[in-house]
Formats: structure tokens, sequence, C-alpha cells
């Protein structure tokens, strides 16, 4: 069944030849679009939906998130915000919470948490493993996350476990794990930075990673600068996520390369880190993708908006350049073609909005601005709101 929507205000493409249309209309055929252009030139359809004005732009492309996991952290984000330091350290407390959960704890976690963030407007999501740091345990969240997630990512190199050696860990990912999951993942990460995994272990777990014909991310330079930015372009990786410290031969290494920036300022904000430096990439000609970080520990949302108008109000980043990276810069860094556009022959995922235009998602910051989502041509909310 074709369904028009029509009466679109301001549309985001993303598409160079299509670029910011206004007065549009798109047609949906099924889990595709079919056609994009101006209202007045629309084909006929099975079914016809009116926007009445409204903005619609790309479904959030959500590339980076931690939901595989049971428990709380709490404690943690207090203590932090009265004045101790973020470490790594914390992730063992949902370690410990995710190992003795059930299978169905986790899931319905997991599902809970893709809801919240689909009537939010994210119709595309990447989670990971990295809070099971056994055999038995990271098999078992990759199995779950790959019923659920667009995209799954075995993050078994997190944390070494309390009480484990680094080196025996590290040959336990490189090994048996990656033996466990490579069937249920198409990416491998690490976190490479102080309190985690140096250069030399980080690089052995993507190379072990590679082998197994995974794609590679890598967490890098969160607490401060670092090897992995350089790590991540060097082995030709999708994306190297937080880059809140970078060097100036990190910036012109990521304006050189085909790795994204990922950028997590919802992360930054909670840990009391400077946000990323997106200007400083984005001048150098870098890509840049924002992303959530949604985790129990440093970053507990799953609102792609809160990360757009951070990244515009106080990261120096244009309305069109949050927006950009929120949507086509996650895919790619997930290396995908049909999500985070709008124009024939991508996936139907649309986020329609309370308002005119994607100004204002930070024109009018903490506002829920969701009016309407489709994904996969299937419509996730009924109705509209009274006209803003």
């Amino acid at each position: 069944m074709a369904v028009l929507i029509t009466g679109i205000g301001e549309l985001t493409t993303n598409d160079a030849e299509l670029g910011k249309l206004r007065d549009a209309a798109v047609v949906v055929e099924g889990e595709t679009i079919a056609w994009v252009g101006a209202a007045a030139d629309a084909p006929d359809a099975d079914e016809r939906v009116d926007v009445e004005g409204r903005a619609v732009l790309p479904g959030w492309v959500d590339s980076h998130t931690h939901l595989v996991f049971a428990g709380d952290r709490t404690a943690e984000f207090e203590a932090r915000m009265a004045g101790k330091a973020y470490s790594a350290g914390g992730i063992a407390v949902t370690v410990d919470a995710t190992r003795s959960a059930s299978d169905e704890q986790l899931a319905a976690n997991l599902r809970r948490h893709v809801d919240e963030a689909a009537r939010q407007g994210t119709t595309c999501l990447e989670t990971k493993t990295g809070y099971g740091l056994n055999v038995e345990d990271e098999a078992r969240s990759a199995r779950i996350a790959a019923e659920v997630a667009d995209e799954v990512t075995f993050l078994g190199a997190h944390l070494v476990p309390p009480g484990a050696d680094a080196e025996s860990y590290v040959d336990l990912v490189c090994g048996d794990m990656l033996d466990a999951v490579a069937p249920l993942v198409r990416w491998a990460d690490v976190f490479c930075e102080t309190g985690a995994f140096d250069e030399a272990q980080s690089g052995r777990v993507l190379k072990a990673a590679r082998e197994r014909g995974l794609g590679l991310r890598v967490h890098g330079n969160q607490l401060g600068e670092g090897p992995g930015v350089r790590l991540a372009v060097e082995l030709g990786a999708a994306s190297v996520d937080h880059c809140t410290y970078l060097s100036e031969a990190d910036v012109e290494a990521l304006a050189a390369s085909d790795t994204v920036a990922t950028l997590l300022p919802a992360c930054d904000l909670s840990t009391r880190q400077p946000l990323a430096p997106a200007r400083r990439l984005l001048d150098a000609g870098a890509t840049v993708a924002l992303a959530s970080n949604a985790n129990p520990g440093s970053s507990y949302t799953t609102s792609m908006a809160f990360c757009v108008t951070t990244a515009v109000l106080q990261m120096r980043m244009t309305i069109d350049e949050a927006v950009w990276a929120a949507t086509a810069g996650g895919a790619r860094a997930l290396r995908r073609d049909d999500v985070g556009f709008v124009r024939p022959g991508a996936r139907a995922d649309l986020h329609v909005l309370e308002a005119p235009s994607t100004t204002h998602l930070a024109y009018r910051p903490g506002v829920p601005l969701t009016a309407a989502v489709w994904r996969r041509g299937r419509r996730l909310t009924s109705g509209f709101a009274a006209k803003w």
C-alpha cells in the first residue's frame, strides 16, 4: 500500500540533489520511500496523510548506545554531581547487575529503551555488548541485542573485569569471546582509554576482530588526549567515538580519513567533561556524527533531540550541521546509505516535528517536538496534537 504524506512545510532530505524542500510531499510504499517532491506534483496513493505544514526530517540514527544492561547507577551520578571525578571503573557495577539478570529482564529493558527512543524520533539504533565481560554473558548480550537493534557491536574490551589480569583478558577477548559473538554482530569496539585498554591491547582486539570480518569502532580520547583517534584512523575504523580531547594531529588525521568523529554531548555534560570540539572538526573537513551514548552510567538519555540542541547551543554547530550529524552522520558512522536520508529507495524512516522547521529543535530547547514517526514505513504514532 502506498501512503502519500503531504503538506510538509519543510522537508530535510540530506540528499545533495534534492536539498531542503518547501511545501513538499513523500510517498511511502511498503518499507521504502518511493517518491519525493513538491506537494503539487505528488502522485496518487492509497492513503493520504496531511501533516499541515509541519517539518519532516529523516529519523534519528543513533550510532552509539549501550542498552543491554541491568541495574542502576544513580548513586554514581549523584556523587559525580557532588564533585567526584568520572572514571571508567563504574562499568563494573553494571557488569555485576547484568550478569545476575535473566535473558527476559535484559530483553525487556532493551526493548523499553528502544521504544522510548523511537517515540522521540530515533528510527535506526546501534547498541553494544560490554556489560557481560565473559564468554557466556557477552554472547547472550549479543544475541539479545541482535533481536531488537538495527546494528550490534561487540564491546568485550570495555573494561578489564575486577581481579582479572589485563593481558589474559585480552587473550580471552581476541579468542573464545570473539569466536562466540562474531556470528551475531557486525562491529567490534574497544575502550582505548586510561583505566581501560592501552594502545597495544586495543590494537590486538581490533585486528583480531578485523580478521573475523567485523567492522571496527573505537571509544577514544574521552578522558584525555591519547592514541584512540590515531589507532582508529590507522586501522580504518568506521568511527571513533567521544573525541573530547583532540590534538591538532588528531583533527588533521580525522579530516584526511573516512573515519567519522562521533560526538557524545550528553555524556560530556553528565561526566562534566568539556564538550567535544565540533567546530574545529567541521572547519577542518572531518565528518561528524552525533549520538546519545545511552547507558546507565555516563549518559542515561535516549534523546537525540537533546544532543542536537546541545550541539547547536553549546558546541557552535549550525542547525543544519547538527541535524545532518544526528541523521546522515550517524548513518555514515554505521556505513549505511539506506537510513538518515529522505530520498527514493531509502528506508521509510520519517520524523515529523510539532513545528514548521528544524530550527525549533534548538529554538525551543527541552520542549518535546516529535509529532509523528514512521519506521520502515509503519507509523508508530497516531494523530497530531493541536497545531503550534
